[in-house]
C-alpha cells in the first residue's frame, strides 16, 4: 500500500548497537539505547545528526533502563545489569555513572522511578525481594518488600504515591510502602507468566496485565476475583500500556513469524479490532514509550525500538487520537441522558474519579464492560468524528502499509483498484462500493487483467472477501482494510501450498501424495512422523524445590525403548501411548525377564487405540511400581514431587 504515514515517521538504524532496552526522557529530548559495550544517547530532535556514547565495562546485558520522570531530575537515568543498578548522569553532552545500587542477590528483573517522589526508585528481582531506594542514601534500600516468590515486573501507581504493583509468574500483588510486611491485595490474574503491567493514568485502582496466555486483562484490585474486561489475542502479549491521551492502549504481540505486525493501538471501549497497526519494523518490538508533546502541538509521538536495530518515531495526530477518545461514549451518554434512557451516567467507562458511586460490588466489576442497552447507541456512535462517515474518510483513514500491495482510490467514483504481488503471481482487483455502504451493503469484488492466479483460487478468494465484508457491514463497519489483509494472507497461503506441492517429488497430477511405505504402521491419529532421528521425549529430570530438596523423576530401568528402524521416535511424552501394544501386568505375575520387556514396540490395534491415553499409560506404570520392590523408591520420589 502507498506509504501514507511513512513520510511523517522517522526511522534511524543502529546496526552495531545490539541494544536490548530503550527509554525516552521526560523532556522528550533524548532516548537511551542500552547495549553491552555502550549506552547510546540519541537526540530525538535531530536523530540523524549522530549520537553520543557512554562506555560500560560489563559482561552482562542491561535488563531495564529508565529516565527519571521529573523535570528537575531529567538528566538522571537508571540501568540494571545482573544484580546491580547503575545511576547515570547525563549533562552537557557527556555522561557518567554517579552511583551504584547493590543489594539484590539474584538478577534484577525490572525497575521503576516513583511518579511523585523524584528520589525514589523501586527494583524487583528473582531473589523474591522488592527494594525501594532513596538515591540520596544508596548504602541500603529504605524499604524491603518480601514476596516469597520472584517478581518479574514492578510499577508505581500513577495516582497514589504509596501504592505499587508487582507480578509473580501469573499473579499480581498490590503493595503499600507504608506496610511492607505483607501485600495489600492478591490477584490471580493469569494462568501463565505476566510479561507486562501498567496502571491506568486516571484511576488508582485500575491496571492492565498482559501475559503469555494470549490475553490482556483489566482489573480493579478492589474486586480481585473478577477482571473488568479482557482482550483475547492469538499470540502471547509482550507489553500492554495505556496511552497518554484518551482511553487508548498500545500492545506488543509476540508473532509466530517475524514479518507479522505486532504493534497495535486499541480503544479500550471497543476491543474487537485495533484502531491502528504500526507497520514498519521487521522484527519484534522490544520497547516503546511516548515522547512529550511540543508546546502548541496536538500530535503525540510514539518512539519504538525493535530487534531489527531500528529506532522509529511514529506521529499520532489528533484524528487517530480521536479514535481512542472517550468522547465517543461521553457523547452517547449525554444523548441517552437527554432522552431519559439512562438515568445513571456514572455507568460509563469513567474510571478516573476515585469516588465511585456504585452501590454494589457487581457494578464495580462491570465498570469496563457496561454497554448501554439501546439501539440508538450505534446510531450515535456512527455520528462521532472518530469513525469514518463517508467513503472518502475511510480512504483517508487507511493507515496500514501492507507489503507488496498498492491501492488506487477514487472516492468520487466510489471504487478502488487493488494490486497484489506474491511470488510469481499477480492479482488485480476492482472494488466498488454501493451508495448505502457500509450500512448493510457490502462492496463488490471483481478480478481484472492482469491477474495470473487460477480460476479455483479466484473463487476461494472471492468467497473469503465476501464473507469478511459481510461480517463488517452487518455491524455498519468499514471493511476495506480487513479485506485487504485477508486478500494478502490467503493469497500467500495458496501460493505457498502451490509451491510446496510443485516441489514435492512424489506429487501426482491430481495432487494426491502416496503414503510413504516406511511409516505405514504409524496411524494418522498420531501424525505422520517422517523424521525418525529426533530426540526421544524426556523421561527423567531433576529440580531443586523451595524446601531445599532435590526431587527427580525417572522411568524404571527394566523398561527400555524398542530399537526398530520402522518405529519413528514420538515427538512428546504423551505420544508414547501410541506405541503401547498391550496391557502391562504387575511384575509379580509376569514371566518375562526384565531385559525382554519391550514397552514401546509395535503400534496400537484398533481396539487399543480407542482406549489408550497417556493417563492410562501412567496408571499401568504405577501398577508396576506398586508390585515391584526395585522401583518402590521411585514411587516415594513421585509422592515427594507432588507434595512439594
Amino acid at each position: 500500500m502507498a506509504a501514507r504515514w511513512s513520510s511523517e515517521n522517522v526511522v534511524v538504524e543502529f546496526r552495531d548497537s545490539q541494544a536490548t532496552a530503550m527509554s525516552v526522557d521526560c523532556l522528550g529530548q533524548h532516548a537511551v539505547l542500552s547495549g553491552r559495550r555502550f549506552l547510546y544517547i540519541v537526540s530525538l530532535d535531530a536523530p540523524f545528526e549522530g549520537h553520543r556514547k557512554i562506555s560500560r565495562q560489563s559482561k552482562w546485558d542491561i535488563g531495564a533502563v529508565q529516565w527519571n520522570p521529573h523535570d528537575s531530575f531529567a538528566h538522571y537515568f537508571a540501568a540494571s545489569s545482573n544484580q546491580r543498578v547503575d545511576l547515570y548522569k547525563w549533562k552537557d553532552g557527556s555522561g557518567e555513572v554517579s552511583t551504584t545500587l547493590q543489594g539484590h542477590t539474584r538478577v534484577i528483573s525490572d525497575l521503576d522511578w516513583a511518579v511523585f517522589e523524584p528520589d525514589l526508585l523501586v527494583t524487583s528481582s528473582v531473589d523474591t525481594y522488592i527494594y525501594i531506594w532513596d538515591i540520596k542514601d544508596t548504602r541500603k534500600p529504605t524499604v524491603a518488600l518480601s514476596a516469597v516468590a520472584g517478581a518479574s515486573q514492578v510499577k508505581w501507581n500513577k495516582k497514589n504515591a504509596n501504592c505499587l504493583a508487582t507480578s509473580h509468574d501469573g499473579d499480581v500483588r498490590i503493595w503499600d510502602k507504608r506496610k511492607p510486611s505483607t501485600a495489600v491485595e492478591y490477584l490471580a490474574a493469569h494462568l501463565s507468566k505476566i510479561h507486562g503491567l501498567d496502571w491506568h493514568p486516571d484511576s488508582e485502582h485500575i491496571l492492565a496485565t498482559s501475559s503469555q496466555d494470549n490475553s490482556v486483562k483489566f482489573w480493579d484490585y478492589r474486586q480481585p476475583r473478577k477482571y473488568l474486561n479482557i482482550l483475547p489475542c492469538q499470540v502471547p502479549v509482550w507489553k500492554a500500556r495505556y496511552t497518554p491521551f484518551s482511553n487508548g492502549l498500545v500492545t506488543v504481540m509476540v508473532p509466530q513469524l517475524r514479518r507479522e505486525n505486532s504493534l497495535l493501538l486499541w480503544n479500550v471501549f471497543d476491543l474487537n479490532t485495533p484502531v491502528h497497526t504500526f507497520v514498519g519494523h521487521d522484527d519484534v518490538v522490544l520497547e516503546f514509550q511516548w515522547r512529550k508533546q511540543k508546546e502548541g502541538s496536538k500530535d503525540y509521538q510514539l518512539v519504538t525500538w525493535s530487534r531489527d536495530q531500528t529506532l522509529r518515531m511514529w506521529r499520532v495526530d489528533s484524528q487517530m487520537q480521536r479514535l481512542c477518545a472517550n468522547d465517543i461514549l461521553d457523547g452517547v451518554d449525554e444523548f441517552i441522558e437527554s432522552i431519559a434512557l439512562l438515568p445513571e451516567p456514572e455507568k460509563t467507562l469513567h474510571t478516573q474519579d476515585t469516588d465511585h458511586q456504585h452501590n454494589s460490588s457487581h457494578g464495580e466489576e462491570e465498570v469496563l464492560k457496561e454497554d448501554p442497552p439501546s439501539s440508538l447507541l450505534e446510531e450515535k456512535k456512527s455520528e462521532q468524528l472518530g469513525l469514518p462517515q463517508t467513503l472518502q474518510q475511510e480512504f483517508s483513514l487507511i493507515n496500514v502499509q501492507i507489503r507488496n500491495v498498492n491501492v488506487e482510490m477514487d472516492a468520487a467514483d466510489r471504487s478502488c483498484t487493488v494490486s497484489v504481488h506474491c511470488s510469481n503471481h499477480r492479482v488485480k482487483m476492482l472494488v466498488k462500493f454501493p451508495a448505502q455502504y457500509p450500512n448493510h451493503a457490502a462492496p463488490s469484488f471483481q478480478f481484472i487483467n492482469p491477474t495470473t492466479i487460477t480460476s479455483t483460487m479466484k473463487a476461494k478468494l472471492l468467497k473469503i472477501l465476501k464473507d469478511t465484508s459481510l461480517q463488517k457491514v452487518k455491524r455498519n463497519q468499514s471493511c476495506l482494510e480487513p479485506c485487504l489483509r485477508q486478500l494478502v494472507s490467503c493469497l500467500e497461503s495458496f501460493v505457498n501450498q502451490e509451491d510446496s506441492a510443485s516441489s514435492n517429488p512424489f506429487a501426482l497430477p491430481n495432487s494426491v501424495t502416496p503414503p510413504l511405505p516406511t511409516f505405514a504402521r504409524v496411524t494418522t491419529a498420531y501424525g505422520s512422523y517422517q523424521d525418525a532421528n529426533i530426540p526421544f521425549p524426556r523421561t527423567s529430570g531433576a529440580r531443586f524445590c523451595g524446601a531445599g530438596y532435590l526431587v527427580y523423576f525417572t522411568r524404571p530401568m527394566t523398561m527400555h525403548r524398542a530399537v526398530s528402524p520402522t518405529e519413528p521416535t514420538p515427538r512428546s511424552l504423551s505420544a508414547l501411548s501410541a506405541y503401547h501394544t498391550g496391557l502391562i501386568a504387575p511384575m509379580k505375575i509376569r514371566t518375562e525377564a526384565p531385559g525382554n520387556l519391550r514397552l514401546y514396540s509395535g503400534s496400537p490395534t484398533r481396539s487399543e487405540k480407542e482406549q489408550v491415553s497417556i493417563s492410562s499409560f501412567y496408571y499401568k506404570e504405577r501398577v508396576i511400581l506398586f508390585y515391584h520392590p526395585e522401583v518402590l523408591q521411585m514411587e516415594f520420589q513421585c509422592l515427594l514431587l507432588k507434595f512439594f
